[in-house]
């Protein structure tokens, strides 16, 4: 029977253990709530909602984190990307190189500028977009190339670099799930001329609502988002192109800044988790765990395996209280977004892998008892049982 699934599927309580979400948000804020308490009272008593201090704190510190100059505030991620593109020159009629696996903002952002998302498979391994296949799929019209870090693991920046370079074309970061993630010791976010994050709440690191951000040691291509994310305007009154509205408000900046503090301690609490499930899961016959290079140090945004026979595994989580994600159960060339001028194209990794994909509980607050029933759960549907620790 062929499953209908959302993206994100709940865990249901069971009669015999509390359910485990795909992520605790709860966990997480309460952790953090005398610190977003006096967060909020900061911004109420300073009176000052939009383009304050907290903004230009949570900038600088973020700038710092990526390894670059400079940090815009925007409204969301999709915003970032759209804006990062905009400000960096892409228009109507330019291609734009993206990868075929992934959430489909990386595509509409360079849509709602009147270019062509040019789509290329991913590798098998990474899930990442292949640079093999960007060589291969350049023309004359090729503006830029997006790589977008999925999951959390970095993409192959050093031969996209080298593509980009060669073809004299601009390489962007998309690296919504990537907040803290290294290859060879260089934070995402200073890999390519610019680099989008979102802010989402479920991400590594998430406000209390929506927001993103453009990162980029390019000053002109700063000043260019600034001035687009305020309507045009560098100084009020003063509109010195057509801009439009998307900043990042004072009130999830000061959130930000006090996640901000505790992001790298999440992180190594997610590679802690993903390092267990590597222990526990490997060997399994019809389960794929995810690889990760050895010059590259993932996020761990999600932790996304790949499974035959998906359906049956995921209504067995589904009774034992086990929340889970796909990421994602169609890929963006078979949405009926893109159907009319993409639908007929084949790119079979990323078809494949929408089959596939399946993400597990993870987190920084998923305790060791909790990824034990998740494992359990696992290796006794294929069969095997018992928890490894």
């Amino acid at each position: 029977m062929k499953m209908t699934t959302t993206a994100i599927t709940t865990a249901s309580s069971t009669p015999s253990a509390r359910a485990i979400e795909l992520f605790d948000l709860k966990a997480a804020h309460a952790e953090l709530r005398a610190r977003l308490d006096a967060a909020w009272r900061r911004v109420l008593d300073r009176g000052r909602f939009i383009d304050g201090p907290e903004l230009a704190r949570f900038e600088a510190r973020f700038a710092a984190l990526c390894g670059v100059a400079h940090c815009v505030g925007v409204g969301n991620g999709y915003d970032a990307l759209r804006l990062m593109l905009q400000a960096a020159g892409v228009r109507a009629g330019d291609e734009v190189i993206v990868p075929a696996h992934t959430f489909i903002a990386t595509w509409l952002a360079v849509s709602a500028l009147g270019a062509t998302p040019l789509p290329v498979d991913v590798d098998e391994e990474s899930m990442n977009i292949d640079p093999r296949r960007v060589e291969a799929a350049l023309s004359r019209r090729s503006r830029a190339i997006i790589a977008v870090h999925l999951y959390g693991r970095p993409a192959p920046m050093d031969a996209l670099r080298e593509i980009a370079r060669r073809h004299g074309i601009a390489l962007f970061e998309d690296a919504a799930q990537a907040h803290g993630a290294y290859t060879h010791d260089s934070p995402v976010g200073s890999l390519g001329d610019a680099a989008a994050f979102s802010f989402y709440p479920g991400k590594n690191l998430g406000a209390l609502g929506d927001g993103g951000a453009i990162v980029t040691d390019d000053a002109e291509l700063a000043a260019r988002a600034r001035r687009l994310r305020n309507y045009g305007a560098e100084q009020k009154n003063q509109h010195q192109t057509r801009g439009g509205n998307s900043r990042l408000d004072e009130l999830q900046a000061a959130f930000l800044n006090e996640k901000l503090a505790r992001l790298e301690a999440w992180n190594r609490r997610r590679r802690a988790v993903a390092r267990r499930y590597d222990e526990a899961l490997r060997g399994i016959r019809g389960l794929r765990p995810p690889s990760i290079p050895c010059q590259a140090t993932s996020a761990w945004h999600q932790y996304v395996v790949r499974v035959r026979g998906r359906d049956a595994l995921c209504e067995r989580l589904r009774r034992r209280g086990i929340g889970f994600a796909i990421h994602y159960p169609t890929p963006p060339h078979r949405s009926p977004a893109y159907a009319d001028s993409h639908g007929a194209l084949a790119l079979p990794v990323a078809e494949g892998l929408a089959e596939q994909v399946l993400s597990l509980p993870m987190g920084p607050h998923l305790s060791e008892a909790d990824q034990c029933r998740v494992i359990d759960a696992l290796r006794d549907f294929f069969p095997e049982t018992g928890c490894r620790q």
